[in-house]
């Protein structure tokens, strides 16, 4: 039976005072891999927001990885996003520290404690990326790729029920990009983990097949056709 991760209904999207999506329905199961296109400026980013509840929900219901966006306080934030990963096109990799202590630091943050489980889990996180040998290197000795998968390796720290990646393939060269979609796929598929992926870039949507969903004159567009 599926399961709905994501629910959207009747949802109005606003930023400040201006509306900017209107009248959103969308519903997105576990373990789908979802992309997310749409020009700049029309809504892309505002309806991440929503999800990760940076944008406050006025309109509509709205629900994510089982968490209402209605009524969320600073105090509620942090629990819906434990069930988040956010995978960045910067990398946002604090530049001072090893890859280690950058996943650590998340773990921190998020409430882990105990030392050993927190080594056990980057072992197994960095694993999953590919990057099992690379937990000392500081990210400037790191290439793009690599700098992208310790991304994708934070976002995977708390067990994330869905993965929120924002351009995760912008900054990088068509081969590195094959292997990082190959790398979320992956996770899509084997961990049952929901991708929603923003992206431009066409090449990579006409090579990796997934349903689109596509901001476009202040509407959602479900299933949408995308032309290059």
């Amino acid at each position: 039976m599926s399961q709905a991760i994501v629910e959207l209904k009747n949802v109005n999207i606003y930023q400040s005072s201006s509306l900017i999506l209107s009248d959103v329905n969308i519903s997105i199961d576990k373990g789908e891999f979802v992309y997310l296109v749409g020009k700049t400026g029309t809504g892309k980013s505002s309806l991440l927001k929503t999800m990760y509840g940076d944008l406050e929900l006025r309109e509509g219901e709205g629900c994510v990885a089982g968490h209402n966006l209605k009524g969320l306080t600073w105090k509620t934030v942090p629990f819906l996003r434990r069930n988040l990963g956010v995978v960045f096109q910067d990398f946002q990799l604090m530049t001072d520290r090893n890859v280690n202590e950058n996943l650590k630091f998340v773990l921190k943050a998020t409430g882990w404690r105990d030392v050993k489980l927190m080594d056990d889990k980057i072992a197994d996180v960095l694993d999953k990326v590919g990057l099992k040998t690379k937990g000392f290197k500081m990210p400037f000795e790191l290439s793009g790729g690599e700098q992208q998968r310790v991304d994708i390796a934070r976002a995977l720290l708390n067990s994330p029920k869905l993965i929120l990646a924002d351009e995760p393939t912008g900054n990088l060269d068509p081969e590195t990009s094959d292997e990082i979609m190959q790398l979320l796929f992956h996770i899509c598929n084997d961990f049952n983990t929901t991708v929603i992926m923003a992206t431009h870039d066409y090449v990579v949507i006409n090579k990796f097949k997934a349903r689109t969903i596509k901001t476009e004159m202040g509407k959602v567009w479900d299933n949408a056709s995308v032309s290059v």
